[in-house]
C-alpha cells in the first residue's frame, strides 16, 4: 500500500473516532439548537420533541412521521462523511408514542426510502398494524421520489397511499448481495485459511466461490421472506396472491403504473395527503405535528468538514468500508446498499 492510500486509511480512521464521539456529545444538546424554536416544544425527559407543522386543536392531532433514506439499524453513530439518515430506534420510539398518545388521532406517513432491512421493516410493519388494532388510528402514506422495496413494505398496511406521477415505487422483492474476491487475492498472492465446524460454517464467504447447496440454502430463505411480503400486500391492498406476484417480480414502477396496479389509493403531495386526513376523519381543527427539532450542529459540522476535505475518490471508497460495512443479508431494498 502505498504513501497516500495509508494517509487515506489513517484519516479515515480518526475521522471516524472523532466523528463518533462529537456527534455522541451533541446528541445531548441537539434538541436545543436548530431553527424555528419558537415552535419547537421541548420535551420533558423520556419525551420526544415536537415542532408544530399546522396549529389547531391540541386535544385531537395529527402525527406527521418521516421515513428518509434506508431502512436499516445500523447501530453506529453518523460519520463525518455522511449525513445522519434514517434512524431506526428513533423511529421505533416514535411509533410507540403515537400508540400512546391519545390526543394523536391520525398519522400522516411521508416516506422517501428505497427500502432497507428485511427486520426492521417488518418491526415497522408489525407496530403500525399493532396501532391500527389497538387504537383505529389511520395512517395515511405520503410517498415520495422514491418509496420502493422495503418503503412499499412498510406502506402497504395504510389506509391510503398517495403518491406523486413520477414517484419511482414497487420493486417488491428480496435481494441478497455478497462480494467474491477470491479472483483478486489469488492475483495478488493472498491466500484465505479458514477452519470451521460445519460444512456451512462459512456459507456466502467471500473468499471462495459458493456451493449450489450453500445457494439453494440462501434462495429457500429469500422465497420465504418473498412470500411474506406478498402477504402484507395481499392483506393491505385487499388483493389476491395472483394480483400482487403479477407485479411482484422487482419490477419498479412509478406513480401512475402504482395507482393502475392498485398498489396505490390516488394522486397527491404531502398537502394534499393532509387534508385528505383532515376530511375523511373529521380532523379540520386538529394540530398537526412531527417529531424531532431541526439539524443540530453535529450535522453542520459534519456537513463543514465534509466540504472541507473532499476526499478523492479512492478515500472516499476506502472511508465507506470503514464506516458501512455489514455482513450479508437479506434486503428488501431497490438499487445500491
Amino acid at each position: 500500500m502505498n504513501t497516500k492510500r495509508w494517509i487515506a486509511v489513517i484519516a479515515a480512521v480518526v475521522l471516524l473516532g472523532v466523528s463518533i464521539v462529537i456527534n455522541s456529545a451533541f446528541a445531548i444538546f441537539q434538541s436545543g439548537f436548530g431553527t424555528g424554536l419558537d415552535e419547537w416544544v421541548a420535551p420533558t425527559e423520556g419525551e420526544l420533541a415536537e415542532t408544530v407543522i399546522e396549529p389547531g386543536d391540541m386535544n385531537k392531532r395529527i402525527a406527521v412521521l418521516n421515513v428518509e433514506g434506508a431502512i436499516q439499524d445500523t447501530g453506529e453513530a453518523a460519520s463525518f462523511f455522511g449525513t445522519t439518515g434514517y434512524n431506526h430506534d428513533l423511529f421505533m420510539e416514535q411509533l410507540e408514542k403515537i400508540k400512546e398518545d391519545d390526543t394523536v388521532k391520525a398519522v400522516m406517513l411521508k416516506v422517501n426510502s428505497p427500502g432497507g432491512g428485511v427486520v426492521e421493516s417488518a418491526e415497522i410493519y408489525d407496530k403500525i398494524t399493532e396501532i391500527q388494532a389497538e387504537t383505529q388510528k389511520p395512517f395515511y402514506v405520503s410517498m415520495g421520489a422514491t418509496a420502493a422495496s422495503g418503503g412499499y413494505y412498510i406502506s402497504a398496511p395504510a389506509e391510503k397511499i398517495y403518491v406523486n406521477e413520477e414517484t419511482t415505487t414497487g420493486s417488491i422483492g428480496v435481494i441478497m448481495q455478497l462480494m467474491n474476491y477470491d479472483g483478486l487475492a489469488e492475483k495478488y498472492g493472498v491466500d484465505f485459511v479458514t477452519i470451521k465446524s460445519g460444512p456451512y460454517k462459512d456459507i456466502g464467504s467471500p473468499t471462495r466461490d459458493m456451493t449450489e447447496e450453500e445457494q439453494k440454502i440462501l434462495q429457500d430463505m429469500l422465497n420465504q421472506s418473498y412470500e411474506s411480503f406478498v402477504d402484507v400486500i395481499e392483506e393491505g391492498r385487499g388483493m389476491t396472491e395472483a394480483e400482487v406476484k403479477a407485479v411482484a417480480d422487482g419490477r419498479i414502477m412509478n406513480g401512475r403504473q402504482a395507482v393502475e396496479a392498485n398498489l396505490a389509493d390516488d394522486f397527491g403531495f404531502e398537502e394534499d395527503v393532509l387534508a385528505a386526513l383532515r376530511a375523511d376523519f373529521d380532523l379540520g381543527d386538529a394540530e398537526a405535528f412531527e417529531y424531532g427539532a431541526s439539524e443540530g450542529l453535529g450535522s453542520l459540522f459534519s456537513m463543514k468538514v465534509k466540504s472541507m476535505f473532499k476526499p478523492d475518490l479512492e478515500s472516499e471508497m476506502i472511508a465507506k468500508l470503514l464506516t458501512d460495512y455489514s455482513a450479508p443479508r437479506m434486503m428488501y431494498l431497490y438499487g445500491e446498499n
